[in-house]
């Protein structure tokens, strides 16, 4: 607290006059740069970022200058230190996303290529960089993990701070489902197989490389598997049985084998008159004569 108290004592006692000369002069050429910048840059962009390293550097040098002038050989390092307390303070953010840079550029949680949700944004990684990565949007208002075109930059330091998932690395795939719900007069018995054969006809090929992929995560990660093959649920609901067509699929092919799978599944309602889709109805009782 005393040397905080002595510093201030000096900038009082210092050449004020000459410290409020030196930032009016600096102010008045940085207005002078800009104005010249704004007569012979015509494209926005370029002007914003260009005014913004003009501004950096004019609160940069009025800052040297002020420290020189102010601060003498006995405070110069008191006053550092005190400054750098601040920035630490004031940048931490920034810090952080250094910080988050080095985990990630080590420990590799995801890399270029990856698909990853974090924070509620999911997408494909397209670049990493010190302070930031970019991801190409999946999802949001597009349905079935299709490309909205839009990039995301999110700050490295939402790796500290947010779950996050990769569809990408480890296990390589994903488990799928695709859900028909049948009316209860529907013969659910002969639709069950139907629909497995479906199922197998879009993924057993994989079942090999599958069970490759899986032995390689298991060394890393504690994955166990009892069923790779493709498998058919049922339940019952409000409107009718469900089967669960559930599957292992890699995570950009989903929308596509998920097409596949409705194309076939329709085909065998329309081939088979006692296997029906449920929709919501309304049934109206005569009880006079029940």
């Amino acid at each position: 607290m005393n040397s905080i108290l002595e510093l201030f004592k000096r900038f009082s006692e210092s050449n004020l006059s000459t410290i409020l000369l030196i930032i009016l002069i600096a102010y008045l050429i940085r207005g002078l740069i800009i104005r010249v910048l704004r007569k012979h840059v015509k494209e926005q962009k370029s002007f914003y970022k260009a005014k913004r390293s003009i501004t950096y550097a004019y609160f940069t040098l009025v800052s040297l200058v002020v420290i020189l002038i102010w601060a003498d050989t006995d405070s110069v390092g008191t006053y550092l230190g005190l400054l750098s307390a601040g920035l630490a303070i004031a940048l931490k953010d920034i810090f952080i996303n250094i910080a988050a840079w080095i985990f990630i550029f080590i420990k590799k949680p995801f890399d270029v290529g990856d698909r990853i949700e974090i924070n509620g944004h999911t997408g494909d990684v397209i670049d990493k960089r010190l302070f930031q990565f970019t991801l190409m949007e999946v999802g949001n208002w597009v349905s079935s993990d299709q490309s909205t075109g839009r990039m995301i930059h999110i700050p490295n330091n939402m790796v500290f701070t947010f779950p996050l998932a990769n569809f990408s690395s480890g296990f390589e795939y994903i488990w799928n489902e695709v859900d028909v719900l049948l009316t209860f007069e529907s013969d659910f018995k002969k639709a069950k197989p139907l629909f497995l054969a479906i199922a197998e006809k879009y993924s057993l090929h994989l079942t090999d490389e599958i069970e490759e992929k899986l032995k390689q995560a298991s060394k890393k990660y504690l994955i166990y598997y009892n069923i790779l093959t493709p498998i058919v649920y049922t339940d019952v609901k409000e409107s009718g049985v469900m089967l669960s067509i559930r599957y292992l699929c890699p995570p950009r092919q989903r929308r596509n084998t998920t097409e596949s799978i409705w194309e076939d599944v329709l085909q065998v309602i329309d081939d088979n008159s006692d296997i029906s889709l449920a929709y919501n109805t309304l049934r109206l009782v005569d009880k006079a004569n029940r």
